[in-house]
């Protein structure tokens, strides 16, 4: 080979990996900014009367719990369901906020960036769903009251309970024979103590 064809390779081989050497080199700052926009999430969720705030960090880690006066008014545990629901939604926030700090920094196209929006999607809850309206005063007697007047019937339209079976009837016994009468010739004297009965 050539000595000046062979400079020629060895000129593009270390241009080849001063290059590839860039290029590591660029995208190791990009996930150092990735990783570091990603540790300074932080999401704040309010309830809707404003009475709870919670706020968790980029790893859906409750960092800081506030409840205000009006908080204290309600039953443990309707105020221990309204925290979890506003830390569910905060983290349910989270994926979100990570996937712009991927787009601003490495780019959605990168495999190990999808993989880390795959995995914050995987482990960070949905939204929860809207609560439901709450009933207005009176409501649930009123329901209650038309189960009872569903299942009512009146007394003479209650189906009687049905009478026990008569016990079975014994046979009736043959009748009886009246005593034969005696014959006049039959009498004797013994039966009256030899007297007349006449008398």
């Amino acid at each position: 080979m050539p000595e000046d064809d062979f400079g020629r390779d060895i000129g593009a081989t270390e241009r080849m990996v001063r290059e590839w050497q860039e290029r590591a080199t660029e995208k190791a700052e990009k996930f150092g900014r990735m990783q570091q926009e990603i540790e300074q999430i932080s999401v704040t969720e309010t309830s809707r009367d404003g009475a709870i705030q919670v706020t968790v960090n980029s790893a859906g880690i409750l960092q800081n719990l506030q409840l205000s006066e009006n908080a204290s008014n309600r039953p443990m545990p309707k105020l221990a369901a309204e925290i979890m629901r506003a830390v569910q939604t905060a983290q349910a926030k989270v994926p979100e906020l990570m996937q712009q700090a991927v787009a601003g920094t490495v780019g959605l196209e990168d495999s190990a960036a999808q993989h880390v929006l795959g995995q914050a999607r995987k482990y960070f809850p949905e939204m929860p769903e809207d609560e439901e309206e709450p009933q207005k005063p009176g409501s649930g007697l009123q329901e209650l009251r038309y189960g009872v007047e569903d299942d009512y019937e009146e007394p003479q339209q209650r189906s009687q309970p049905s009478a026990p079976p008569a016990p079975p009837q014994r046979p009736a016994a043959p009748p009886q024979q009246p005593p034969s009468r005696r014959r006049p010739d039959d009498f004797d004297d013994d039966d009256f103590g030899g007297g007349s009965f006449l008398r």
